[in-house]
């Protein structure tokens, strides 16, 4: 069982199960999923911050990426294709959340202020390439933005040999992942939507850890190829945590396995002065460093993995502290029974499903003398109640802080908007793997290939 790092990542690892299941399987639960969690506010936040000056002009906080900018060219009259991240989750014909559609608003509404015709991309989903899959066709974002932007937006479903488009027209291309060739980055594929305008954008960041057509290829074929709005944004602000932090840095992971936040956890223990941890990764540490966690989910196997980063940390006069007390059920259930236990006393049949008061208390001191913070998990089954204390008391600890604070991640954002600290943090970040990716301290193609087409 997986403590403290949101029941979507508790269903997929206890039972093996996929997206629409584990959606299934919340609702049972009569708990929040992410897409209902992420409602408009958080949106106005994202936008509010697309447009604040501190995040993309004048100062640049991430590493000195050379990039053409959106915002630096003459748009009028020229086709701009821009790529975008519609992934949105539709079910029955009907987006369930718009956020990525109203993210993405405020790039669309510059590129026709300037006079441009725009032309709209994004994938959907996981097709296989050459077959069109209705259900994940793009027609109903096309919908959705139009009512969004109070415009007409044209889909097309037939757009790689090209199409008529005048200054002030907005059209929505179907699904680039049912074109053959996409996730492989075709160079065949790159140069038919590059030759579809005069300028591309690419203001997915959602996406820009994948090397595909839609994402990367293009650039190299593109008249003109730039970043927009909300790459930029999402680039200063990770670049303002990670790589040009004010110290303290303070890092809170939460998840379900070490495994899959390894190398995020080895690129923060040398970068951060506080790593506090939480769900699964917290129950493998507490696990190396000889603690009982019942019959809570860890990974044996990353036991020494653990205590390698513990030593390190130790090496680095990085801290990583441990819970010291904890929340643990017989039972993971909506009803279940919430005990609060100092760590030395889990017993073989507990679960821990959350952190304890005093260890909310301690985690919160440290937050409070961090100048930087990079938060990604929760800390508990925040959406169950008597599992939730944990979470909000980190969450209520960043809104208090006033440190720069950035937080990403689907449970993340849900926990945020549950405790309604939306307004509190300084940037929510939506690039999911990719913000994890840069975190870890890899090279996002997409922003890669901008960064040569420029030099």
């Amino acid at each position: 069982m997986l403590p403290g790092w949101g029941l979507s990542n508790y269903l997929v690892s206890l039972n093996g199960i996929c997206h629409p299941e584990r959606q299934r399987r919340i609702s049972e639960l009569d708990l929040r999923s992410f897409a209902d969690a992420q409602d408009d506010k958080i949106i106005r936040k994202m936008a509010s911050n697309t447009q604040d000056d501190k995040y993309h002009h004048g100062h640049s906080y991430f590493k000195e990426k050379i990039m053409l900018k959106m915002s630096d060219l003459d748009l009028k009259n020229k086709r701009v294709i821009i790529r975008e991240d519609f992934n949105v989750p539709i079910a029955n014909g009907k987006i369930t959340n718009d956020a990525r559609i109203k993210a993405a608003l405020p790039t669309i509404e510059l590129a026709l202020k300037n006079g441009a015709a725009v032309i709209l991309l994004s994938h959907l989903g996981r097709p296989t390439e050459g077959t069109i899959d209705s259900e994940l066709s793009l027609s109903a974002v096309a919908d959705a933005l139009s009512k969004c932007l109070n415009k007409p937006v044209r889909f097309i479903s037939d757009w790689l040999n090209g199409f008529d488009i005048q200054p002030g027209e907005i059209v929505l291309c179907e699904n680039t992942r049912f074109n053959v060739g996409e996730k492989k980055d075709d160079a065949l594929l790159s140069q038919k939507i590059a030759a579809l305008g005069d300028i591309f954008v690419m203001d997915a960041f959602g996406a820009a850890h994948r090397a595909e057509a839609s994402t990367h290829g293009v650039v190299q074929y593109a008249k003109v190829a730039c970043a927009g709005p909300l790459l930029m944004t999402e680039l200063n602000a990770l670049g303002k945590a990670m790589d040009n932090p004010e110290h303290p840095l303070l890092a809170i992971v939460g998840g379900s396995k070490v495994s899959t936040k390894l190398g995020v956890l080895e690129n923060l223990v040398n970068k951060v002065d506080c790593l506090i941890t939480g769900g699964g990764i917290a129950n493998t540490f507490l696990a190396a460093a000889g603690f009982p966690i019942g019959k809570s989910l860890y990974e044996k196997e990353f036991i020494a993995t653990a205590q390698q980063l513990l030593k390190t940390a130790k090496e680095r006069n990085v801290q990583i502290p441990l819970p010291v007390d904890v929340v643990v059920s017989k039972e993971f259930s909506v009803t279940a029974k919430a005990t609060v236990k100092g760590i030395h006393d889990v017993s073989d049949d507990d679960l821990i499903l959350d952190i304890g008061p005093t260890t909310a208390t301690q985690f919160s001191h440290f937050i409070q003398s961090a100048k930087t913070i990079v938060w990604n998990g929760p800390v508990g089954v925040f959406e169950i109640p008597q599992f939730s204390e944990g979470t909000k008391a980190i969450g209520e600890a960043i809104a208090h802080s006033k440190a720069f604070s950035l937080a990403g991640g689907g449970d993340t954002l849900a926990a945020i908007d549950q405790f309604h600290l939306h307004d509190k943090i300084s940037y929510l970040s939506t690039g999911g793997g990719a913000s994890l990716e840069y975190i870890e301290g890899k090279v996002l193609p997409a922003v890669a290939i901008l960064e040569k087409h420029a030099s």
